[in-house]
C-alpha cells in the first residue's frame, strides 16, 4: 500500500483533495477529504489530509480488528483491510446537529417516531445540504443505508404542517429562548421579508406583490419573524405575498401573547414599515412599549421645522423632542377612532448618512427639471413620484408647478438624521438608538434563512407544503443561532466562515463494520465542535 495525497481539479474549477493508493500505474481513491472553492479552502483541506495520511501511515485501521491482535507489528506479512468510501459513515450530521435538535426540545413533538425520524433528517439536510429536499433521499441512501421515497417526503410534508405541530415547535423553540436568555426577555424585534417561487402561477397564498427582493411577477410569500435582541427565534408567521407588511404586526403580537402569555411584555423594536397609525393604536391600548424608525422627512411642517432648528455637529449627537398628538386609525370595525398619545422623538445625527442624502436630494432635483420641462404634465405624474415633496402642488391641473426652495432648504437641514419613536419615557436615549440598532439581528436572520439555508426560492405548490417548507427552516435556523451560541459561550473563534464548519462537521466519519461503527480520530476542529457541542 503506498498512499498519497492528491489535488484532482474539477470541471466546474474546484479542486478535490484526496488520499489515493497507488498500484503498478493505477490508483484506488482511499479517501477524499473535501473539495475546495478557494485558495484557503485548499489548504485547509491539505492540512487534514497530512494528518490523515499520517494517520493511515501509522497502521491505525489495523488497530480495530481482532485479527490482527496476535501479530507482530513489525511482521511484513501484516495484512491490511482493504477499504473504501463506502465503507466510511458520515457521523457529524447526528452527533452535532442532531445532538442540538433533541437540545432545544424538537424531540418533544407530538409526532410518531417514523415521522420524527424524517422531520429531524429533513431540518438537519437543510443545515448541511440546503436545497432540494430530494436531495435527502440520494444522501440518505448513498450514505446511511436508508431507503425512502420522494412520496414519502411530500406526503410528510403535507401532513407535518398543523396549527397544532407548528405551535409545538415555536413552544419548545421559545422555551429554550427563553431559557438562554435567563427566562427575562426585554426586547423583540420583527419584520417581515419576501419569499419567491419559479413557478409563475398564484392562488391564495402565493400572490404577486412587492418583492424585497427584486424579483418583479413572480409569486410570493411573507414571513413574519419575531427574534430576541441576540437573534435568538421566537415566532414566525407566514402570510399571502401580497399582504401590505404593516398590517401583519398586530396578527403577529396578537398570537405571540395569546401563545406564550407572556406576564411583563417586551419593548416591540421595528422598522419604519409598521409605523402606521393602526399599529401604534394596538400597542398603545395592549401596553406594549415599543421602538419605531421615523420617517424625519415625511413628518409635516411644523416638527420638521423644529428639527431643523437644531444644532448637530458631530456625529454621535442625541436631541429629544417630546410630542403629543392625536392619531386617527380605523377600528375592527374599519371605523375610525381618534386617541392621544405621548412620544419622544430621539433624533441621531450621522454625516456619512448626510452625504448620502444630500446626493439623493441633488439627483431628484435633477429630476424635476427634467420632468417641469415636459408639456402635458398631469397631477398625478408628480404628485406620486418621491421628489413631490419639493413642489408647489395645485389641485387645479392647468397651474404650472414649480419648485419650492423653501422646501429644499428644509429637507436640507435634515440630512443625516435619523428618528426614532418610543413611548417609553424610562429608557435612555442611547438605549433606544442601541437597540433600534440592533434590528440587524432579525435582518441577519433573514439572510442566514435566505442564503445559508437557501430558504428560496421554493417549489412547492400546496400551502401546507410551503408552510411546512418553513418551519422546517425555522428549526434549522434556531440549531444554527444555537451552535452559534454555543462557540461564543466558550469563546471559541475559528477563522474560516460557518460554510466550511459545515463542510468540516460533514467530514466526521466513522467506519461500519458488520453493523458496528468505529469512529475515526478527529481532528482538532472536529474534536473541538464535539466537546462544545455533546458535553455543553
Amino acid at each position: 500500500m503506498s498512499l498519497h495525497i492528491r489535488e484532482k481539479k474539477n470541471s466546474s474549477g474546484s479542486i478535490s483533495v484526496q488520499i489515493i493508493d497507488r498500484k503498478n500505474r493505477g490508483y484506488k481513491v482511499v479517501e477524499t477529504i473535501g473539495c475546495a472553492k478557494c485558495e484557503t479552502e485548499k489548504r485547509f483541506y491539505l492540512d487534514i489530509a497530512s494528518t490523515r495520511l499520517e494517520e493511515l501511515n501509522k497502521k491505525l485501521y489495523p488497530t480495530l480488528f481482532d485479527c490482527t491482535e496476535n501479530k507482530d507489528k513489525n511482521d511484513d506479512t501484516l495484512e491490511f483491510i482493504s477499504l473504501s468510501n463506502k465503507d466510511l459513515i458520515p457521523i457529524g450530521d447526528e452527533l452535532i446537529y442532531g445532538k442540538l435538535f433533541e437540545d432545544i426540545g424538537c424531540s418533544n413533538i407530538d409526532i410518531n417516531n417514523k415521522e420524527h425520524s424524517l422531520f429531524k433528517a429533513l431540518v438537519i439536510s437543510r443545515l448541511l445540504y440546503p436545497g432540494s429536499k430530494l436531495y435527502l433521499i440520494d444522501y440518505l441512501a448513498y450514505f446511511k443505508r436508508e431507503h425512502i421515497d420522494k412520496n414519502q417526503i411530500y406526503r410528510f410534508l403535507d401532513a407535518l404542517y398543523s396549527d397544532s405541530v407548528k405551535q409545538q415547535i415555536e413552544k419548545c423553540i421559545f422555551t429554550h429562548t427563553k431559557k438562554i436568555m435567563d427566562n427575562t426577555i426585554t426586547v423583540t424585534f420583527y419584520d417581515v421579508t419576501t419569499l419567491h417561487f419559479e413557478s409563475e402561477s398564484e392562488d391564495d397564498l402565493r400572490r404577486i406583490g412587492f418583492s424585497k427582493e427584486g424579483k418583479l411577477n413572480r409569486p410570493q410569500i411573507q414571513l413574519g419573524l419575531f427574534t430576541t435582541l441576540q437573534g435568538y427565534p421566537l415566532s414566525f408567521e407566514v402570510y399571502e405575498g401580497n399582504k401590505f407588511e404593516g398590517h401583519t404586526l398586530t396578527d403577529v403580537l396578537q398570537k405571540f401573547q395569546t401563545r406564550f402569555q407572556i406576564k411583563n411584555k417586551p419593548i416591540v423594536v421595528a422598522d419604519k414599515g409598521m409605523l402606521s397609525s393602526a399599529n401604534i393604536a394596538f400597542l398603545e391600548k395592549n401596553n406594549y412599549k415599543y421602538i419605531l424608525a421615523y420617517k424625519i422627512k415625511n413628518i409635516d411642517r411644523e416638527l420638521k421645522e423644529k428639527i431643523a432648528n437644531l444644532t448637530f455637529l458631530d456625529d454621535g449627537v442625541i436631541h429629544t423632542i417630546e410630542i403629543e398628538k392625536e392619531i386617527i386609525y380605523k377600528d375592527d370595525e374599519d371605523k375610525n377612532q381618534k386617541l392621544k398619545i405621548k412620544q419622544r422623538l430621539i433624533l441621531t445625527y450621522s454625516s456619512k448618512r448626510a452625504k448620502k442624502d444630500k446626493r439623493t436630494r441633488e439627483k431628484a432635483l435633477q429630476k424635476i427639471d427634467i420632468a417641469l420641462d415636459k408639456k402635458n404634465i398631469t397631477k398625478s405624474d408628480l404628485k406620486l413620484s418621491y421628489y413631490a415633496k419639493y413642489l408647489d402642488i395645485d389641485d387645479k391641473c392647468n397651474i404650472k408647478y414649480k419648485l419650492n426652495p423653501d422646501k429644499v432648504q428644509i429637507d436640507a437641514k435634515l440630512d443625516g438624521i435619523k428618528g426614532f419613536a418610543t413611548n417609553d419615557f424610562t429608557i435612555k436615549p442611547e438605549d433606544v438608538i442601541a437597540h433600534y440598532q440592533n434590528q440587524y439581528a432579525v435582518e441577519r436572520a433573514f439572510r442566514i434563512s435566505k442564503t445559508d439555508l437557501r430558504i428560496r426560492p421554493i417549489y412547492h405548490r400546496l400551502q401546507n407544503r410551503i408552510k411546512a417548507h418553513v418551519l422546517v427552516s425555522f428549526v434549522s435556523y434556531a440549531i444554527f443561532m444555537e451552535f452559534e451560541r454555543r462557540l461564543k459561550l466558550k469563546n471559541i473563534k475559528f477563522k474560516f466562515s460557518q460554510k466550511l464548519l459545515r463542510d468540516i462537521i460533514k467530514h466526521m466519519h466513522a467506519l461500519d463494520i458488520q453493523g458496528k461503527l468505529f469512529y475515526l480520530t478527529f481532528d482538532d476542529v472536529q474534536q473541538t465542535i464535539y466537546d462544545i457541542v455533546r458535553n455543553k
